[in-house]
C-alpha cells in the first residue's frame, strides 16, 4: 500500500486504512461517540478486534446466544469469525477506536440492520443481481 493510509468516511465515523495486501488488512476504526456499525456478518471474512482508545460494546451471534462484550480495556480483544453476527457500538461519553486485524475480503458484508438506511441499498443491489 506504499506506506499511504487510506481514511474511508462513513456515516459513524471513519476508517483509516493503515496496511493491505494480499494475505491481511489492518485498519482502524474511529467511531463517534453514540454511534454504531451495522449488525452485519461476512460470508468469508474474518476480524480480531482491538481496542485502543475509548468504550463501547461489542455485540456478537453465532446462531446460539447472543453475547454482549463491554469494551473498556485497552488491547481487550474480540475474535469475529465469518458468518457470526456482530455489531460495535461506542458509548455515549467518548469516541471510540479500534484496531482492526481482517482477511482481505473488503466488499463482504452483508447488513441486517443499519441506522444509517444501508440495508435498503444492500436488499436492492441483492434483487439486481438476482
Amino acid at each position: 500500500m506504499d506506506n499511504i493510509s487510506l481514511i474511508i468516511t462513513k456515516p459513524w465515523g471513519y476508517e483509516q486504512i493503515l496496511e493491505k495486501n494480499d494475505r491481511y488488512v489492518v485498519k482502524v476504526l474511529h467511531i463517534k461517540r453514540g454511534r454504531q456499525l451495522s449488525l452485519q456478518y461476512h460470508e468469508r471474512k474474518t476480524e480480531t478486534l482491538f481496542l485502543y482508545s475509548g468504550s463501547g460494546r461489542i455485540v456478537k451471534w453465532d446462531g446460539g446466544e447472543i453475547k454482549a462484550i463491554r469494551m473498556e480495556k485497552p488491547l481487550q480483544k474480540v475474535h469475529i469469525p465469518k458468518e457470526w453476527v456482530h455489531g460495535i457500538e461506542s458509548s455515549t461519553s467518548e469516541d471510540m477506536e479500534i484496531l482492526e486485524v481482517s482477511t482481505t475480503e473488503l466488499d463482504d458484508v452483508v447488513r441486517m440492520e443499519d441506522a444509517y438506511g444501508r440495508v435498503q441499498v444492500l436488499e436492492e443491489r441483492d434483487q439486481m443481481s438476482a
